[in-house]
């Protein structure tokens, strides 16, 4: 016992905030929101910005620490987003602050498409060491998650010299034109950009809580595989054309779904079967989200090309394609960007792992643990919450009309996120009518309860619960 609250106080320590200034802190809303410097911001960001963002809620953010926002009013929010699940180490950790100030001062770019320097190179050293499989891995650093999916894309069918892809429903891999013909999350996100690439054929994910095939896990057997293969490779798309599987280990803008245990090896023993090349889009779920490194690993199943970025950098923009170094065989010249490898966000990336590694990882699966297991107890007690399902801190809970129906109720999920945002705890939604809980990872368990606390008195409000 003595030595795991000494581990505690070393990991609160290093994150730079003393355990008393954590447990004092709580949210602090002292305007009507929004208020009135946010109005102001409001105002002109809707004269100048793209009307396409999908804001939600007037939440204009001035400054963040660890789990902690204020806005420019001076309210001070708990933030269970992490900004999309980018900020992975908290809002402004000291020592990723420090890695980048070091940085700037030295260099801010070269250019890694036709420079080198110290810092591309050992990153790329530390990618090949952490994702799963043997270390004979290459990287291809960009500067986004949907760059990452057009790098793999592009890696595939340049190494296999086949056209076609497999995706599924509810995936969301990003919005460029290659990664967008894969998404299949919301309607919305498509329409009016047709057409886009030719060749992705979408089939079902393992969404359990709602089996397209009307049938139960484990006496299913795996039918959301067994189609591919008995139906849409024997009648629709000739398997010996598919260049590569797109898989999200766990959907994220699909409602945060895990699919059951058997479902990424079952996979993997397809692609093995017709050699298609199976791509794991760890963008959301990966760098340490689900409680491992990457969320692949808690299904014990390996991948041919790993898609990275969001929590990759602490918030630096960075993403990387990586893969054995016998697939990623193009030439120079082949794939390239100005931007990507940016010396300043490799800085980042590498103190990033560094934190992952050295308390974060235990953090998330810690943390995830008592988060599930207190929602649990609410889905118990109120029939609204129809799943709660997640791993680490990537957890998601279904709001319904009741448990017999599973009707999906977005307005008062909706509500449900709005109502916790004027108590000051911000969240994000998922999904039809799923609430996401993606907290950074240097989140204590005071301050999860909290954020539960704020979350539970939403939804007694929207329901009409006294």
């Amino acid at each position: 016992m003595a030595r795991a609250v000494s581990k505690k106080r070393t990991v609160s320590k290093r994150h730079g905030r003393s355990r008393a200034a954590i447990a004092k802190k709580r949210p602090n809303i002292g305007t009507v929101l929004p208020g009135p410097k946010a109005r102001l911001i409001l105002n002109k960001d809707r004269r100048y910005v793209s009307p396409s963002y999908t804001r939600f809620y007037p939440a204009v953010i001035e400054q963040g620490k660890g789990v902690w926002v204020t806005d420019v009013d001076g309210n001070v929010f708990l933030d269970f987003s992490s900004g999309i699940g980018v900020v992975s180490t908290g809002h402004c950790h000291p020592e990723v602050v420090k890695a980048i100030r070091d940085q700037a001062t030295k260099l801010l770019h070269m250019s890694g498409t036709d420079f080198y320097y110290p810092n591309q190179a050992n990153l790329a050293e530390k990618l090949a060491e952490i994702v799963p499989g043997a270390r004979n891995k290459k990287v291809f650093f960009c500067n986004s998650g949907a760059e990452a999916v057009e790098s793999a894309m592009k890696l595939a069918r340049y190494h296999k010299r086949r056209t076609r892809y497999i995706a599924f429903t509810g995936a969301f891999h990003g919005r460029t034109f290659g990664a967008l013909s894969l998404t299949a999350s919301k309607a919305t996100q498509r329409k009016y950009f047709a057409p886009l690439l030719s060749g992705v054929t979408h089939v079902s994910y393992a969404y359990c809580y709602r089996c397209p095939f009307n049938l139960q896990y484990p006496s299913c057997d795996m039918t959301c595989v067994k189609y591919i293969d008995d139906v849409l490779f024997k009648k629709v798309v000739p398997p010996e054309e598919v260049a590569a599987m797109f898989i999200e280990p766990i959907q994220g803008e699909g409602g945060y779904i895990v699919p059951p245990p058997g479902f990424m090896p079952a996979l993997r023993a397809l692609c093995d079967k017709y050699e298609i090349l199976l791509v794991d889009d760890e963008v959301q779920s990966g760098m340490g989200r689900t409680g491992k490194m990457f969320a692949i690993e808690h299904f014990s199943t390996k991948a041919d090309i790993y898609c990275v970025a969001k929590g990759v950098a602490s918030g630096l923009p960075l993403g990387a394609c990586i893969s054995r170094s016998g697939i990623m065989d193009w030439e120079p010249g082949s794939h390239a960007s100005t931007f990507a490898g940016n010396p300043v966000s490799c800085a980042a990336a590498l103190k990033t792992i560094d934190l992952l590694e050295n308390g974060l990882l235990d953090n998330a699966a810690r943390c995830g643990d008592v988060a599930l297991a207190r929602l649990s107890d609410l889905k118990e007690r109120y029939e609204f919450i129809g799943d709660v399902r997640g791993k680490g801190l990537m957890i998601g809970v279904e709001l319904v009309g009741d448990a017999i129906s599973k009707v999906p109720v977005k307005d008062r999920r909706n509500a449900v996120i709005y109502e916790a945002f004027k108590n000051g705890l911000l969240l994000l939604g998922a999904g039809e009518s799923t609430v996401r809980f993606i907290p950074p990872l240097v989140i204590t368990e005071n301050e999860l309860h909290m954020g539960l606390e704020i979350f539970e008195r939403a939804l007694r409000k929207v329901f009409g619960i006294r």
